[in-house]
Order: structure tokens, then C-alpha cells, then sequence
């Protein structure tokens, strides 16, 4: 029996004890390469669906370690896409070696963005061996922000893309060599990946070990058709030419004000790629409201956020006319269903012995409703006679979120 469309027998799989054993040894390694003579504690492990992350002390400061296994996140590699634990361990140490492991990319990313022209980002610590060390940022995420000061909104979502703007003027991509890009961390590209023409079964499988059986088929169904509708609207959207960079991974918990929140905030985990700004504000669009779907919040609370929102949006579209802003918002609209559909099936597809975040614990909580969602709107956009798809859109938030 197989759980994915590549994956490995069941008892060839790796399993969570293997991996976390290995990635939990190769941090203390690492650490005592980079810091012979310093002690080191791994403190508490951080629940991630992408790679391997502990927050260690080395000596007196307090750093972030994160391992990547062959490139892949950690729910691909546990359903056995990778092959057998073996195999893994064998091809991972001709990986950690390479000069365009996944980390190594994130490092050098790192290392351009803290120039004086970019944003604040996190400061690498070091790398070795497969093994990234990145220093703590204290203080509260934009999401901790949202939920306490909402008729904020629109001013908080607005610092993390003012800090995105030399990256987002034409001619950036010059910054960026094209082999340091992390295309794995594209909306579009993560996709294609996970729902192409031989994803049947990864479809079929969602929520096997996660999903309350009474609602699986279901979730099930609609997975399928949101993907056949989104495949269509994809089709119609702008090639991704250009000569910008997208930071790739910006979320509300990847954005920390240290300095509260009348101050520049400093962000996490970039995942440059060559493409349209439009792809920062998907993400972050997209993550905001599944936080309001894991947190439910006062419907007072969930509607001015919304409102926030809605202005983000307006601000973003700029000075485009009527006959413009409706296919700019329909390529919006489709980045954000594709990001959502994209979190929303990892976490229905991870193993049941991998730790959670609680995100993705509430996230597979409330599949359903997210899954009605993306179905309801992928629906209106592809729909000739709906209007007012962007508040038709906020109207089926607000009920999810209630």
C-alpha cells in the first residue's frame, strides 16, 4: 500500500524518530564545528512541515538551527518520496556538500538582504554541514499584531511590503544570481508540483491519517475540484516575466516587530525568486486570513482585519482603471486559492507522528470549511456574470472565520 503518488512502501518509509534523530545529531555537530569549545543545548524543537528546527543555546546567545533533508519538506520525505531511510542518509551526505543545497541559498539570501539597501532580516550566525544558524528575534509576529490591534491592519501589512520595495523595483533581479533563487518556495511552481497530471492519488490520500473520516471524502472533492478550476485559471494569468524579486515566503509569523509595532519589523526564511510583487501580497494575504480561520477571533475583530484588508488591496492596485483592476484582482485572488490550497494539503498529508504547528493542527481541525472556501471562490472567479468579486470574496471569509 501506498499513501502518495512516488511514495515508498509503508515499511520502507523513514520514519519521525529516524529523521529527528539524525537532524537533532547533525545540529550538535555542526554547533561544535562552527563553536568548538561552546556548550550546546537544544532547547525546545519548533513544529515545522518544511525542514528540521530547534531553537539550541550555543554558549550564552540563543540561535535558531534548521536542517534540510535533500531539499524537501519533511511530510514528502516521511511519505517516502525520497526512497528509504538508506538511501536517504546515503544521498544526504553528498548533499550537505553541494553548493546549491537549499540552505546554502537561504544563507547567501540572507547575507544579500542585510546589505544597508535591502530589509531587516534576520543575521546568520553560520552554516555548516547542512545546518543553518540564524540569531532569535524576540517580539511579537505580525500575526500575534493582527489579532490585538486589527483597526490596525492596513498599517501593519503595509511595513513588511515597504520593506520589500527594492526588491520589488524593476531591474532588482540583477541582486540575485539565478541558481541562489528558491524557486521551491513559489506559489505557482508548488502547484504544479503537488497537483500535476499524476497527483490522483496524493488527492485521493489527504487526510488518511489526519482527517475525521466523516468529512474526508468530502475534503477530498472539493480538493479535487478547486484544483481542476485553478489549473484553468492559471492559464489566464500574465506570464511571470519581469525583472523584480519576490521575497517567496512572506507570512505573518515570518514578520517580527522587536521594536513594537511603530517600528520596522524584521523579517524570516526568505525565499527569493524572480517574479511580480503580487506574489508577496498573495502569500501574505493568503497566510493572514488562514490565521483568522485557526484563531477565529471576535466577529468585531475578524471584520476589521478584513476591512484592512480590503484597503491593502485598493492601496496595492494603485492607479488602475475599472477594465484593469478586475483581471489584477482575478490573478490576485488566484495566487492567494493556490497558496492556500498549497499549506492546506501539506498539513492534510503529513504522517500523524510529525509534530504540528498550530496552524496546521487547527488547519486540518477546520479542512472542511477552508476547502469550501477555495471551491466557493475559484468558483466566482471563474464565473463571467459575478461582480464584486472582491467583496463576495471577504463576505465567505468572514463566515469561515466566524
Amino acid at each position: 500500500m501506498t499513501t502518495g503518488i512516488y511514495a515508498a512502501p509503508v515499511l520502507a518509509r523513514p520514519t519521525v524518530a529516524e529523521v529527528f534523530v539524525h537532524a537533532a545529531a547533525r545540529i550538535h555537530q555542526a554547533a561544535a564545528a562552527l563553536w568548538p569549545g561552546e556548550p550546546v543545548l537544544l532547547d525546545a524543537h519548533v513544529p515545522s512541515v518544511t525542514g528540521y528546527v530547534h531553537r539550541a543555546r550555543v554558549g550564552e546567545r540563543t540561535l535558531y538551527a534548521k536542517t534540510s533533508i535533500l531539499g524537501v519538506s519533511l511530510v514528502s520525505l516521511l511519505r517516502g518520496t525520497c526512497g528509504t531511510w538508506p538511501t536517504v542518509l546515503q544521498e544526504q551526505r553528498e548533499y550537505e556538500q553541494r553548493p546549491d543545497g537549499l540552505l546554502v541559498r537561504e544563507a547567501a539570501q540572507l547575507r544579500i538582504l542585510s546589505g544597508p539597501a535591502g530589509p531587516q532580516v534576520c543575521p546568520v550566525a553560520g552554516i555548516q554541514d547542512g545546518v543553518i544558524f540564524t540569531e532569535a528575534v524576540p517580539g511579537p509576529t505580525l500575526a500575534d499584531l493582527l489579532l490585538v490591534m486589527p483597526e490596525r491592519t492596513h498599517e501593519l501589512m503595509e511595513q513588511p511590503l515597504a520593506e520589500l520595495r527594492p526588491l520589488h523595483r524593476p531591474g532588482a533581479a540583477r541582486r540575485l544570481d539565478p541558481g541562489g533563487a528558491i524557486g521551491e518556495r513559489s506559489i505557482a511552481g508548488t502547484f504544479l508540483r503537488k497537483f500535476n497530471g499524476a497527483a490522483a492519488e496524493y488527492v485521493d490520500d489527504l487526510g488518511a491519517e489526519r482527517c475525521d473520516p466523516d468529512t474526508r471524502g468530502a475534503v477530498v472533492e472539493l480538493v479535487r475540484a478547486s484544483v481542476a478550476r485553478l489549473h484553468g485559471l492559471r492559464m489566464t494569468l500574465p506570464a511571470p516575466v519581469g525583472t523584480s524579486l519576490a521575497y517567496g515566503d512572506l507570512k505573518p509569523e515570518h514578520v517580527v516587530f522587536p521594536d513594537g509595532p511603530d517600528c520596522r519589523p524584521v523579517l524570516l526564511d526568505p525565499g527569493l525568486l524572480r517574479g511580480s510583487p503580487m506574489v508577496d501580497l498573495a502569500k501574505l494575504m493568503s497566510r493572514t486570513v488562514l490565521v483568522l480561520v485557526a484563531h477565529r477571533p471576535h466577529p468585531t475583530v475578524t471584520r476589521q482585519i478584513l476591512d484592512g484588508l480590503a484597503l491593502l488591496t485598493l492601496s496595492r492596485a494603485g492607479n488602475l482603471g475599472v477594465r484593469e483592476r478586475r483581471p489584477w484582482l482575478r490573478h490576485l485572488l488566484t495566487l492567494w486559492l493556490m497558496d492556500t490550497l498549497n499549506i492546506t494539503t501539506t498539513y492534510l498529508s503529513a504522517p500523524a507522528a510529525l509534530p504540528l504547528p498550530r496552524l496546521g493542527l487547527t488547519l486540518v481541525e477546520r479542512a472542511l470549511p477552508v476547502c469550501l472556501l477555495v471551491d466557493a471562490v475559484s468558483a466566482d472567479l471563474l464565473d463571467p456574470a459575478a461582480r464584486g468579486m472582491g467583496d463576495r470574496t471577504l463576505d465567505r471569509i468572514a463566515e469561515v472565520a466566524a
